[in-house]
């Protein structure tokens, strides 16, 4: 029996995000094609060594704080169902010792292992095709029955990634961006063209300062301020690049930075954020780096300006060059706002993306799939990747 056309995705982005997103439609009976520049899932920043599932908290609630104890739960349960405890997370509390003061429930997470155990269940069920090597220069739509661009993509709709050299890499009635801050070229150039200030992604510099962990922990638990501590992280899956038991300290946030070298200065940053929390360990940071014992690892996130992710259908760009000028009565409402058709994105969830990558993608699994939301509109509204060109449009209206 033929595959119906019209479920069948193009996911480019082999991260947390990307994974996430094709684990939710693989659920839900979608075809996948999946793309990545690199050799394989979880390069870049998703190759973090080990990160932290914790909640966000803060004294009032917040859409991020809301958010993340939505997340912690979801993602909690896949790691349940996917992975055993100690090949790729363990369970451990965490003492926060800024202003959300107290010992919090959490887990420790190798990102790599859970996008592993997404892709692989994917392909297991027969719906996934991966293709290594093949970054995307620019998106092409190569005909639509749409103009307006108001509603999903219908079964006529086709967009194909193209690579550097114009030749087609693949093509699909829907794409999902999830390629970090690489989303920002893919979605602001040659037939996807948003208005300058519609998508404010920026570049977040992380780096961590870790080593081999011998002898006992210099902690009884995780500590976290600016950064975390972890005083002893064990997992075979850490070989070959990294010892398999670690103490380690990350990551810096350094806004607007896309270099991932690894520097003194990143190494002293941690050093000093470790200060605050551990003496001990903050000395036990610099010997190991005066002794060049001291490993490292650096990485690219993606951050908006507001520090929420982008979750859902992209923006139309003539749709809303056409609503500049009217009178602010006429301009529909964020969720009426007009969408490219069958063009989606989940990307800037900056250092949150173990957190949130997961209940993410299920919600934007459902608005592909045109379920009713079962979300707290609010925070649909929140992370909706329309909300920063709506308010441009709000702000040039009459």
């Amino acid at each position: 029996m033929q595959a119906d056309r019209s479920r069948h995705a193009l996911v480019i982005g082999a991260g947390l995000a990307g994974a996430a997103v094709c684990s939710a439609l693989a659920a839900k009976g979608w075809q996948l094609t999946l793309l990545d520049a690199a050799k394989g899932p979880a390069q870049a920043a998703s190759a973090l060594p080990v990160g932290m599932l914790s909640p966000h908290v803060t004294r009032a609630p917040t859409p991020l704080s809301r958010l993340s104890a939505l997340g912690v739960a979801a993602t909690r349960a896949e790691l349940e169902r996917l992975l055993p405890q100690g090949q790729g997370w363990q369970a451990c509390e965490v003492d926060n010792l800024s202003h959300d003061a107290g010992r919090w429930p959490a887990s420790l997470v190798r990102p790599a292992a859970l996008v592993h155990a997404w892709l692989d269940e994917a392909t297991r069920l027969g719906r996934l095709t991966a293709h290594w090597n093949q970054p995307v220069a620019y998106l092409r739509r190569a005909h639509s029955d749409t103009d307006a661009g108001e509603g999903a993509a219908t079964a006529s709709a086709t967009w194909q990634a193209v690579a550097s050299d114009g030749s087609m890499l693949a093509e699909a009635p829907v794409v999902v961006v999830c390629a970090a801050f690489g989303s920002l070229a893919l979605l602001t150039g040659r037939d996807v063209e948003l208005p300058m200030g519609a998508l404010p992604l920026r570049p977040v510099k992380g780096q961590m300062s870790l080593a081999k962990l011998t002898g006992d922990p210099l902690a009884e638990r995780p500590q976290r301020d600016n950064g975390v501590y972890v005083p002893c992280y064990e997992d075979h899956g850490l070989a070959p690049t990294w010892p398999s038991r670690i103490w380690a300290m990350g990551s810096t946030y350094v806004r607007g930075d896309a270099s991932t070298d690894i520097t003194s200065d990143g190494h002293e940053r941690n050093a000093q954020s470790l200060q605050a929390m551990n003496a001990h360990a903050a000395s036990r940071l610099r010997e190991a780096a005066a002794a060049n014992n001291l490993l490292g690892w650096a990485e690219v996130r993606c951050a908006s300006l507001d520090r929420l992710p982008l979750t859902g259908a992209v923006p139309h760009t003539n749709a809303l060059l056409r609503l500049q000028g009217v009178r602010k009565r006429q301009l529909p409402s964020l969720a009426d706002t007009p969408r490219e058709p069958g063009l989606y994105m989940l990307s800037a969830m900056g250092s949150r993306g173990i957190t949130l990558a997961h209940w993410c993608a299920r919600l934007l699994a459902s608005q592909i799939e045109r379920e009713p939301c079962e979300a707290d509109p609010d925070l649909v509204a929140a992370i909706d990747p329309a909300r920063f060109a709506w308010r441009l449009a709000r702000r040039s209206a009459a």
